[in-house]
């Protein structure tokens, strides 16, 4: 058998070059398109898996929108413009999972829960405040927090009845929920003009915007529950 010689001279070819050329630059331009054409395919996709989350978190999203079908869309439309901060409002509403009945109780239900959470991420981050034993009015917002979420819990509670926990609103719930929710958006109000007071102002970006969801979610429970004969009304329901 003859041997294949891996030494060669500068300008000679071996026995076997001669008989088979080998066209180098196609195959390395063939190469080279193929590397790129992949590179396109991976950026474009990890691009489209990157944008995904955001267009599905943002409700102004036509792409977030479609996943709602046309009468939940309208309907949480319905009841967050009664709000005031309708924008928060309809982000915290589409969140409804499509396993529960979309009816006005289960909106309220949901405000509620979705305030509740924001209060008590607010009140774990004054806990880990440096200056909270040294500045007494930050205590006294702990002592406040507590109370709220108590209302608020109170309020979710109040709508749920029998074993199943079916969700039951009546004029005398109702009139009590505003209430609880009242008070709630009084516990923050106080713990702000405390904080005022003492020239107090949250320096961590968190904070702040932890509080201002905190404001937004509670006052767009109370808005929604202000005017819930009002809904009702608009969906062809009474209140006994």
């Amino acid at each position: 058998m003859e041997s294949v010689n891996f030494f060669k001279g500068y300008g000679k070819l071996s026995h076997l070059e001669s008989q088979n050329p080998r066209p180098r630059s196609a195959s390395a331009a063939i190469t080279i398109s193929a590397i790129l054409l992949f590179t396109l395919v991976i950026g474009f996709t990890l691009a489209a898996l990157l944008l995904q989350p955001i267009n599905d978190k943002d409700p102004t999203n036509p792409a977030s929108a479609s996943s709602l079908s046309s009468n939940l869309v309208e309907s949480i439309k319905t009841i967050c413009n009664v709000t005031r901060y309708p924008d928060s409002c309809f982000t915290a509403l589409s969140s409804l999972k499509a396993s529960i009945k979309p009816d006005l109780e289960a909106f309220l239900d949901l405000s509620l829960q979705v305030a509740i959470t924001h209060l008590s991420d607010l009140s774990s981050s004054f806990k880990s405040l440096n200056d909270l034993h040294s500045q007494p009015a930050l205590k006294d917002c702990l002592t406040l927090f507590d109370d709220a979420l108590s209302r608020l819990n109170d309020s979710v509670s109040a709508m749920k009845v029998g074993t199943g926990k079916e969700l039951v609103l009546t004029k005398e719930k109702i009139s009590d929920i505003q209430t609880w929710i009242s008070a709630a958006m009084t516990d923050q109000d106080t713990c702000n003009d405390g904080l005022e007071e003492m020239g107090w102002t949250a320096a961590d970006e968190v904070v702040k915007s932890q509080a201002q969801s905190c404001k937004e979610s509670i006052g767009n429970s109370l808005a929604i529950v202000a005017n819930m004969q009002n809904l009702l009304q608009k969906c062809g329901r009474t209140m006994h």
